[in-house]
């Protein structure tokens, strides 16, 4: 019996596409489709997807210059691209992460049959040692700590108390958590409840985990509620924010951005350098001072949301550097100085 199935779209051209209307063919249209199947079937979240959309629209754009699209780009045209942006200054990171882009993108296009090749397949990315993690040693963030605390306890005026009391808040959590600063800033207000010694946390992908938090954390998190109960009592009368950490944007809570910064003032004000501090170096801290005292990588794993364990293995030379502290030290037949 003859096959009904359609012929395959040449690479080279941008014809329609079985069962896809013809305006889908464009590179925003494809682009489009890419990043549906991205949410869908692997549940990606709005920063990835906005990730994605960025780096294909700036590929684009670079075919657009020469005549070509996303259909008809062959192997030769995507080293250009590679090419143009090592030439813009472009780091090696971000290379990669483009090419990944692409693989991804051409990857899509071959099973969906809108192309019958992949002239990604066969580029290689840019040679690159994976740089360890910036970690704040555990007396920097006791400092940070430290100076947080007594921001709380000065004569400020209410409003500048309660944000300390925020900060101080923000920083407790996430030591005490390792939480990207997306999952932090976005926590409900039920994770403050008093008995609460696990909260649950829906990180990328839209995957829950469960955190443990230490007594600290949630005392910080009791006194920032009740501070805020006093110093804003209208609150009350209007519907309560679902968020911990509320604010007037968009969003309905407080930004990356805004902690961030708050993060880096923070930083002068206890003597450290701000560009060295920010919520992923306290999240770095968070594994590596963990792993430093003993604990199991995959437990940090868990703790951190990671899929897989060779992203948690850039915290392996805490590792190694303490299994060779006890060699030295607990070997019988180690060298004794």
């Amino acid at each position: 019996m003859r096959s009904t199935i359609p012929a395959k779209t040449p690479a080279n051209t941008a014809a329609k596409v079985p069962g896809k209307p013809a305006g889908k063919t464009s590179d925003a249209g494809l682009t489009a489709l890419f990043l549906d199947m991205l949410a869908a079937e692997q549940g990606a979240g709005v920063n990835t997807l906005d990730a994605y959309r960025r780096d294909l629209t700036d590929f684009s754009d670079y075919l657009a210059r020469s005549g070509a699209n996303f259909t008809g780009a062959d192997t030769e045209a995507l080293r250009g691209y590679l090419s143009d942006l090592d030439t813009r200054g472009f780091k090696s990171t971000t290379v990669a992460r483009r090419l990944s882009a692409m693989r991804h993108l051409y990857r899509f296009l071959l099973n969906e049959r809108i192309r019958d090749d992949d002239p990604a397949a066969i580029l290689s990315g840019p040679k690159r040692g994976r740089g360890l993690p910036k970690v704040l040693s555990i007396s920097d963030v006791d400092r940070m700590l430290t100076r947080a605390r007594e921001l709380t306890e000065t004569d400020a005026s209410p409003s500048q108390r309660l944000r300390a009391l925020r900060l101080y808040c923000l920083l407790e959590v996430l030591y005490a958590t390792g939480l990207r600063v997306s999952e932090l800033v976005s926590l409900p207000v039920s994770a403050a409840r008093r008995d609460a010694r696990m909260i649950v946390v829906r990180g990328k992908g839209n995957k829950e985990r469960l955190v443990p938090l230490n007594d600290a954390s949630r005392q910080a998190m009791a006194d920032y509620l009740a501070a805020m109960d006093v110093i804003q009592p209208d609150k009350k009368k209007a519907a309560p924010s679902k968020w911990l950490f509320p604010s007037f944007g968009e969003s309905g809570h407080l930004t990356r951005q805004h902690f961030a910064r708050d993060l880096k003032e923070l930083a002068s004000a206890s003597g450290l350098a701000p560009r060295l501090v920010s919520p992923h170096v306290l999240r770095h801290a968070f594994a590596s001072h963990l792993l430093h005292n003993g604990a199991d990588l995959r437990i940090v794993q868990t703790l951190l949301g990671h899929t897989d364990i060779s992203t948690t293995q850039i915290y392996t030379h805490v590792v190694e550097e303490r299994l060779k502290s006890l060699v030295r030290d607990l070997h019988p037949l180690a060298e004794k100085a």
